[in-house]
């Protein structure tokens, strides 16, 4: 099935979108896509992504998001790694990442629409220049022109591929994510179970009215996008997140269904009251939120905005979506992930690689059977680093209470161990998160000649406010124990996350060690 797609002032019905898919599905088939083949993608939210995504589907390929802030090296790893043979990119996105194109590689170029233009401060005049400077380098019409010249595709979808992500999971360059395509035999069971999980997961049916703003570079929101596909839903795309629009979209479509993540929750939290309340927000049915944890406060206050319709998944790339929680569990057991969800096996696995007692912190060890099992592309043994029984491990450290509901704690990789004690940042994180003035935050573990190692707080501040070093401080030691406290607290005018809201702790981390000498 098709959805009906909104973008800007333009609705493109399913037949409308369904044409313009088979027209570029014939489009790179005559560039030698064939089953099981890779196609990149390299777009903001936009019409164009969506046809990209769903040809290649309808081919039977792969295809591979690559993330708008790469630059060459790291588009280099991941186009050469996938094996891509096409690459579909934003012409302004092209220059950065030029060199880093391997030889052989086909380029299509996007031209930005108006919106995307408006929204990411691009002058016509710099796209039309990067327009040309890639149609010349590519030696290809621009997208919407290409895929005009073809005629819609007559063949039957082959067994769909879908997204290959990258992922660094634990350690190392990040690997490719490749699902293994089902036997012919078992594709429509396979679908079953996938379709009976998403309503699950994202809510979503055929009367849906849904809103993206999160980058479809990114599994989690690329797989509720072809979920709305999938299901027929109406899906408006857009090409950022912006809380007041997202206000306003709810209130004048009837958006009924949405994906965010934390960090966009306190964006709309941190609108003024006034604005607030000048919005209705009673159609919102089911906001879907995966990819990382909401911290307590944050997602208690979205609820009592909205309702009891916020939702929460724990999943990765590799295990796929494991647990799942309402509003209504979640205020029961608050600061859980949920309960296993569809076909999902879960094990807390401790120190001695055995499961873990209830209650007990350990390794969290996951797979979900709903979805064709996985292999990290060209790279086998990897898995076999981050598997056990079957299970794999993205390094997650958490607990299962009595009732069955998951609690993650933190990353293995981000646990502080400081004089022998254990500590988790994301728990000290969940309390800065809402201080007053405090716009951003990450606590890590930093080297400490006497204890091994010390916390320190990154901390982005809001506009116009004020605080110190001790006022953090103060503000912790009020609420936690003292070993939680940061001996370091360091301001930043902003921290290094995705689009997605994820956090790269590891370039907050990485200075301090480097001077001492060691890691963790």
């Amino acid at each position: 099935m098709f959805p009906t797609l909104l973008f800007d002032q333009d609705r493109i019905d399913p037949d409308r979108l369904r044409d313009q898919t088979l027209r570029a599905a014939r489009g790179l088939a005559a560039m030698g896509v064939r089953e099981g083949d890779v196609v990149a993608i390299m777009l903001r939210n936009e019409p164009a992504a969506m046809q990209a995504i769903l040809a290649a589907r309808h081919l039977g390929a792969y295809w591979c998001g690559l993330n708008w802030h790469f630059k060459s090296g790291e588009a280099r790893w991941l186009l050469e790694d996938s094996r891509a043979s096409v690459l579909i990119v934003h012409a302004d996105l092209l220059p950065q990442i030029a060199d880093g194109v391997p030889d052989g590689v086909q380029l299509l170029v996007v031209e930005p629409a108006p919106l995307t233009r408006k929204l990411y401060g691009l002058t016509d005049d710099a796209i039309a220049l990067a327009l040309v400077s890639a149609l010349t380098r590519s030696g290809h019409a621009e997208w919407s022109a290409w895929w005009r010249q073809h005629e819609p595709s007559a063949e039957a979808p082959r067994r769909p591929r879908g997204l290959m992500p990258y992922t660094s999971g634990t350690t190392g360059r990040p690997k490719g994510v490749k699902r293994v395509a089902p036997a012919t035999a078992d594709v429509a069971s396979r679908a079953a179970d996938a379709e009976r999980l998403g309503k699950v997961i994202f809510g979503v049916g055929a009367d849906s009215i849904c809103l993206m703003s999160a980058p479809l570079y990114h599994s989690a929101p690329a797989s509720y996008a072809a979920f709305c596909s999938q299901m027929g839903a109406t899906l408006r795309l857009e090409p950022k997140f912006d809380a007041l629009r997202t206000l306003r979209f709810i209130e004048a479509e009837r958006i009924s269904h949405l994906y965010l993540v934390p960090t966009m929750y306190q964006r709309l939290l941190r609108l003024p009251d006034a604005v607030r309340a000048a919005h209705d927000t009673a159609s919102v049915r089911f906001v879907a939120s995966t990819g990382s944890a909401c911290p307590a406060p944050v997602k208690q206050a979205m609820i009592d905005w909205w309702g009891p319709v916020i939702n929460e998944a724990y999943a990765s790339s590799e295990t796929g979506y494991v647990t799942f929680i309402d509003s209504a569990d979640w205020l029961t057991h608050r600061g859980s992930a949920g309960r296993v969800a569809g076909n999902a096996t879960l094990r807390i696995v401790d120190a001695a690689g055995t499961t873990a007692p209830v209650g007990e912190i350990g390794t969290i060890y996951a797979i979900q059977r709903d979805y064709p099992d996985f292999e990290y592309a060209n790279n086998p043994a990897s898995r076999r680093a981050v598997e056990l029984d079957g299970l794999v491990t993205l390094g997650d450290m958490g607990y299962v209470d009595a009732d069955g509901f998951l609690y993650v704690c933190d990353r293995n990789a981000d646990m502080v161990i400081s004089g022998g004690v254990n500590i988790y940042p994301a728990e000290i994180e969940a309390e800065l998160s809402v201080m007053p003035g405090i716009a951003d935050c990450a606590v890590f573990g930093i080297p400490d000649d006497e204890w091994g190692e010390a916390l320190a707080a990154a901390v982005q501040l809001r506009d116009g406010a004020v605080v110190s070093e001790d006022q953090v401080r103060s503000y912790i030691a009020e609420r936690m124990a003292g070993y939680k406290v940061p001996k370091v607290v360091a301001f930043h005018e902003s921290l290094p996350r995705e689009d997605s809201g994820k956090l790269f702790k590891r370039k907050l981390r990485a200075p301090y060690w480097e001077r001492a000498g060691r890691s963790i």
